[in-house]
């Protein structure tokens, strides 16, 4: 290429224009450097997977939850600008939490850890949960586990509908776990041992009254159906870990069922690990695409971002476009032991 084709692109100063609303000014940040750039590169590729056939898929790790994300995660729910969320046990036990009424609390992070102990409080760098109360949780958790008895594991997606349905009845506002139970959208929690919910459910076992088991892989060939079975996949990541690769792998599994799509089609994810550490969480969707997870011609973008800053942003700029979210051609779910779903045409 010649110098004046290289150069052909200049940025484009950013100025404050107040009558203009967030989606307006990602617009315009499309126009900057660095991961301002890629913010508003993330909002357009969002966009394109809300106006195309999709399942959305939803990854979210960390602790969104008690850091207040709650309310846009059960906004991107009901307002179907996702088809199905990944996520950890704490995330969706921390959900548990608040929607029965009960808060997490601010702090500085240079508070005495060993005073916080003494008095049964929980840290999560500088925000604080009663440890009392999630004592108080974990149990109805293991007595709602017992409840389903023992005669067959459940899928974990199985598993947080029934616990959403039983949640609504004493829901202060609506979560997480009673939004997808309404809007009849699925949830799945690949890790779900390594959370209070899995402590609840084990402290229930070791007092001897619920044998109650997972079906873990049930999970991974419920989300290859997923990707497989629909006309495309679009995914969507706040953080790494296991729900980021869970989802990954949706279009791999999808592969030996003879279903997949070459990848997902669309690809955003909003992190702050780095790559050359060699861990998931940071890895690319260039490097996601030799294993056939991502579509070789993606439209792909990744943000090195802190997700209580980019989530915000992103969910408020595409709430404010009620027509994309009003013709919306979302897959439709019929719930059960079986998930069954299908595209309108």
């Amino acid at each position: 290429m010649r110098k004046h084709e290289i150069l052909a692109k200049p940025t484009r100063p950013l100025k404050v224009d107040r009558s203009k609303n967030v989606a307006a000014l990602l617009e315009k940040m499309r126009g900057v450097s660095f991961q301002g750039r890629n913010l508003g590169t993330a909002y357009q590729v969002w966009r394109r997977m809300l106006k195309d056939r999709v399942m959305i898929m939803m990854g979210m790790s960390g602790a969104m939850v008690p850091a207040g994300m709650r309310r846009l995660v059960v906004y991107l729910i009901k307002s179907r600008l996702i088809d199905c969320l990944v996520s950890t046990g704490a995330n969706f036990f921390h959900d548990l939490h608040e929607t029965i009424g009960r808060f997490h609390f601010q702090c500085s992070p240079a508070i005495d850890d060993v005073a916080l102990q003494k008095n049964l409080i929980d840290r999560m760098y500088d925000t604080l949960a009663d440890e009392e109360e999630f004592r108080e949780e974990d149990a109805f958790v293991g007595r709602f586990a017992g409840s389903l008895g023992a005669s067959r594991p459940y899928t974990t997606r199985e598993f947080l509908n029934l616990l959403g349905k039983a949640l609504s009845k004493r829901a202060r506002e609506d979560g997480i776990l009673t939004a997808a139970y309404k809007a009849n959208i699925p949830l799945y929690c690949p890790a779900v041992g390594d959370s209070s919910i899995g402590i609840g459910i084990a402290e229930h076992r070791y007092l001897g009254k619920n044998q109650f088991t997972f079906d873990v892989i049930g999970d991974v060939l419920e989300t290859a159906r997923l990707a497989g079975e629909s006309p495309a996949s679009g995914v969507v990541y706040f953080g790494g870990g296991t729900p980021k690769n869970f989802v990954q792998q949706s279009e791999v599994t999808a592969a030996f069922m003879r279903q997949a799509h070459s990848g997902h089609k669309y690809a955003l994810q909003v992190v702050t690990d780095a790559p050359h550490w060699g861990g998931l969480s940071g890895c690319t969707f260039e490097e996601a695409q030799s294993w056939g997870k991502i579509a070789h011609d993606a439209s792909m973008v990744t943000v090195h971002c802190d997700s209580t800053i980019a989530m915000p942003i992103l969910v408020t700029a595409l709430s404010e476009d009620a027509a994309l979210i009003r013709n919306r051609k979302k897959p439709l779910f019929e719930m059960g032991r079986e998930l069954k779903f299908k595209f309108p045409r």
